[in-house]
């Protein structure tokens, strides 16, 4: 099947929903059980199924297992906004004392967070040149957590060679997240190079509306709990409503990219 018609379908489970086709807006705060034993098992798996309506409701799952499936993870976290869907994961990996790889290029408000906040949890950024390549071995310290990219990067475009990055990094058990914005999830899977989390802004090619605010993280099974965690513990969960309207946007991605593809070209 291609991969446009995956995302016409992605999502979409109509034996769930009465035979709606597009899954419909469900909103929900509090959710009631049948027994104090229900209660207790959704407790123990607060992010397997309705537990809470901050954890999402059937449109939530929808659209994150969409992401999943174009992202080719594990689970996806749908958050509220881009800049969420950055410091989510590196807040849930992260604690007083780690040290942070960062590219150069990066995306100014995930610098910002890194020099701002991230500094007085006494955590270390270091700024590294995006085309390093394997050399971004030698910039590993004793108290590396995160080797964080963005490629295409942030106004240069710079792109990264993820395999070497990735491959280096997992030889010191160093966590990789990239920032997978600039291709949508569509051009390039970096899970399948064994990166561990995929994020992207979704307010831009998902959205494609200028109509919503999202981000989305995308986690391999081993990362899923660690950063489910750590985003359910700041809130940063998305509404249900942009859910919908975002995975409206899914629907349309690959014609609105090869739109943007042509007219680039032309200009």
């Amino acid at each position: 099947m291609k991969k446009r018609t995956r995302l016409l379908h992605a999502g979409r489970n109509p034996t769930d929903h009465h035979g709606i086709v597009n899954p419909p807006v469900y909103h929900a705060s509090t959710i009631l059980y049948a027994t104090v034993a229900d209660m207790e098992a959704a407790g123990r798996a607060p992010f397997d199924g309705v537990t809470y309506g901050l954890r999402g409701t059937p449109t939530t799952f929808a659209f994150q297992d969409a992401v999943s499936e174009l992202e080719h993870g594990y689970r996806t976290i749908a958050v509220c906004s881009g800049l969420a869907a950055v410091t989510g994961p590196l807040m849930a990996f992260l604690k007083a004392g780690d040290h942070v790889l960062v590219p150069d290029s990066v995306y100014g408000p995930t610098r910002y967070f890194c020099d701002r906040k991230l500094s007085r949890f006494e955590i270390e950024t270091t700024y590294y040149d995006p085309l390093a390549g394997a050399a971004i071995a030698d910039q590993f310290q004793d108290n590396t957590r995160v080797l964080f990219m963005e490629s295409p990067g942030s106004l240069t475009f710079q792109v990264q060679d993820i395999p070497a990055m990735t491959a280096a990094a997992k030889e010191k058990g160093i966590v990789t997240i990239i920032d997978n914005t600039w291709s949508a999830g569509h051009f390039f899977q970096p899970l399948d190079l064994g990166v561990d989390v995929s994020i992207q802004a979704a307010t831009k090619y998902i959205g494609g509306h200028s109509d919503l605010m999202m981000g989305t993280i995308t986690t391999t099974e081993e990362t899923f709990l660690t950063v489910a965690r750590g985003c359910d513990a700041v809130g940063f969960h998305a509404a249900p409503d942009d859910c919908y309207l975002a995975l409206r946007g899914l629907r349309s991605l690959p014609a609105r990219l090869a739109v943007h593809e042509q007219t680039a070209l032309i200009l």
